[in-house]
């Protein structure tokens, strides 16, 4: 065989082999901008969607503000959205298809890792009052230690009303927080110990007051200054506190990282990231060929477990009246489901290039590289995951290739370091088709996560080109 010249091999080289694109590298002035202003709104969403509650009810009013009506209302319209319990969200728009033959659905979660306050939280200790909390989801415990906290949340009293709280998110705000050990007493409870054992779940209680109330011989004053000061603010009891949803989350804003700004630090971005850019490509759907949705969820952090999760039923009651809204049989709900087409939004790790040795680098996703296609997660011998088909993974990849959109495949990490799992498995359980499919992050989990603008905004371009496919 006669050797190629050299313009034949590097023609050879750029059709046959796989070559990462840096997103930076194939966007022109306009598209740039887009980029830049995605990341603006994108950040504004993550300061007013720290929690569950709260996500669902940003949802909600950008929603409204484009048109959608509420599901369980009597108006007429296309586009409809579904508050569940405040805590599950999901906007529809009606496709020109009967519901029957299936939807193509974007589904994310909207909870995110953070301390939760203890049913009986407030106690006092050494003349200070502290809040005791339980952490939620997998958690760093020492990241959480020695740095500005905010509670968010509601608060029901006996009389059944709801009390808002979000404290410590304005300059003027007091902030609460977790005292860590100094280092000169910490040689031996916690320098010496391996890191599971240094930081312990119980001694994660939040610092909330140090004012007595009354004299010496008052019992627990200052336990009592707090509790009046509730009491003269809020109305409220200690008892009220039992009837609580109270989230302890980092303060401050998200912000622009880096003298480039070409990243977003910020609380949440697992999995707000995947559930904004969701929630934008639902929001540009007009008149489908297939009913678009996307389902927003909470409690995937502690195993998609209760009835606001992806393992509830409400999948499949949205569906039925979906259906009824087109003038179909409800009962042809699981035949809508099995005939959908999905995308589990969720992120993905970015290779971190200070720890390389737990990265599988030739299947490890880059930050900057674009969307990350993941064909499974799980653990090990790929427990507990959902496997995507070929033919699907070939489907959603040529929907990308058709509209530009710059994508990565990847997984999660070396086989024996560990894992994880999103709601995939739970709604693959339907039928349908489904795959992972997000941006990637760095500090995944830590209360200041990393994510690239580029690979933002191309998460909500394949989500957008996705829903608006034609077969």
């Amino acid at each position: 065989m006669e050797m190629p010249d050299k313009d034949t091999l590097k023609e050879m080289q750029d059709r046959l082999t796989l070559t990462p694109r840096l997103v930076w590298d194939h966007l022109d002035r306009g598209e740039r901008d887009q980029v830049m202003a995605y990341a603006e709104r994108y950040k504004h969403f993550l300061d007013h969607a720290k929690t569950e509650r709260e996500a669902v009810l940003e949802v909600q009013r950008l929603a409204r503000d484009r048109g959608f009506i509420d599901l369980q209302s009597n108006q007429q319209g296309d586009k409809v959205f579904f508050n569940y319990r405040g805590k599950i969200i999901a906007l529809a728009v009606l496709g020109q298809k009967p519901v029957s033959q299936g939807l193509r659905l974007l589904a994310a979660h909207i909870d995110s890792p953070r301390l939760d306050l203890k049913q009986n939280p407030l106690y006092e200790e050494t003349d200070l009052v502290y809040l005791k909390t339980h952490y939620y989801g997998g958690i760093k415990k020492y990241q959480w230690l020695a740095r500005p906290l905010a509670l968010h949340g509601v608060i029901f009293t006996a009389a059944g009303e709801p009390i808002t709280l979000r404290l410590g998110e304005d300059p003027a705000d007091p902030v609460f927080t977790v005292c860590d050990l100094l280092p000169h007493l910490a040689r031996k409870v916690q320098m010496d110990k391996k890191v599971d054992e240094a930081f312990i779940g119980e001694k994660m209680n939040l610092l909330a007051g140090s004012l007595p109330l009354g004299d010496k011989e008052t019992k627990e004053r200052f336990k009592l200054h707090l509790l009046n000061l509730l009491s003269q603010r809020y109305g409220l009891t200690e008892e009220d506190l039992i009837s609580a949803e109270l989230e302890a989350v980092p303060a401050g804003p998200a912000r622009d990282l880096g003298w480039d700004r070409s990243l977003v630090g910020g609380y949440g971005q697992d999995d707000r990231s995947s559930a904004f850019a969701a929630l934008e490509a639902l929001l540009d759907v007009d008149q489908p060929s297939c009913t678009c949705l996307t389902l927003l969820v909470d409690k995937e952090e502690v195993g998609s477990a209760g009835n606001t999760s992806a393992q509830s039923i409400l999948l499949e009651e949205l569906v039925a009246r979906l259906l009824a809204r087109q003038g179909e049989s409800p009962a042809l709900r699981r035949q809508a489901l099995m005939q959908s087409q999905a995308i589990s939004c969720d992120v993905a790790a970015a290779l971190d290039p200070d720890w390389p040795e737990v990265f599988e680098k030739r299947n490890a996703a880059r930050l900057g590289y674009g969307v990350v296609l993941t064909k499974y997660t799980g653990h090990g011998g790929k427990y507990h995951a959902n496997d995507a088909h070929a033919e699907y993974i070939s489907r959603i990849r040529s929907i990308f290739n058709q509209h530009n959109v710059i994508w990565q495949a990847a997984g999660l990490g070396k086989i024996d370091e560990g894992g994880g799992g999103t709601i995939a498995k739970f709604l693959a359980a339907y039928g349908m088709d489904i795959v992972d499919c997000g941006p990637a992050l760095l500090s995944m989990h830590s209360p200041f996560e990393v994510g690239s603008k580029a690979d933002l905004y191309m998460t909500y371009k394949a989500y957008r080109s996705f829903l608006s496919s034609l077969s």
